[in-house]
């Protein structure tokens, strides 16, 4: 008996059949499958100026406006378009992802945690420094530290 090596006909045949199905789709659902990760992205970008203004008036920060902003809109719209791309739209293209059920919670969790909590948590530290460093609040020594960031955090995980 040969060894027969498996060769890319399935995989090429399986790839052609979902181009042509997405083809098939409405222009409205095949935006959405192709563009979802950029309005996801977007959406990260937004909570993250978000994030980054309540933690300024809670900080009481007023200097550094677009370095700190900057980073707060770039760095979560690149983490949730790359993140999306790779772990639902790409799966999904290529016929590895075939459960709905999996592909929809695929796409939740990558927003919820790369679209809305991840922009938060990165705010905390950029604020947290331009805070010390321009001595516009009060912060804590070295024993207080995660019980003065979970208090100062609270009111922004309400609000968002």
């Amino acid at each position: 008996m040969e060894n027969h090596k498996p060769d890319g006909t399935v995989k090429k045949n399986l790839i052609e059949i979902i181009t042509r199905k997405i083809n098939q789709l409405p222009k409205a659902e095949r935006n959405l499958l192709e563009n979802g990760s950029t309005y996801i992205g977007l959406n990260a970008a937004l909570c993250g100026l978000i994030a980054n203004s309540l933690f300024r008036c809670i900080l009481h920060v007023t200097q550094a406006r677009v370095a700190a902003g900057l980073p707060m809109a770039v760095i979560p719209f690149l983490t949730v378009h790359v993140s999306y791309k790779g772990l639902v739209s790409l799966p999904l293209t290529t016929g590895d992802l075939h459960c709905e059920t999996c592909t929809i919670t695929r796409g939740g969790l990558v927003g919820l945690v790369f679209g809305g909590l991840y922009p938060v948590f990165l705010a905390i530290p950029v604020n947290g420094d331009l805070a010390a460093r321009y001595s516009s609040a009060l912060l804590p020594k070295k024993g207080n530290i995660l019980n003065y960031w979970i208090r100062i955090s609270k009111p922004v995980f309400r609000k968002m």
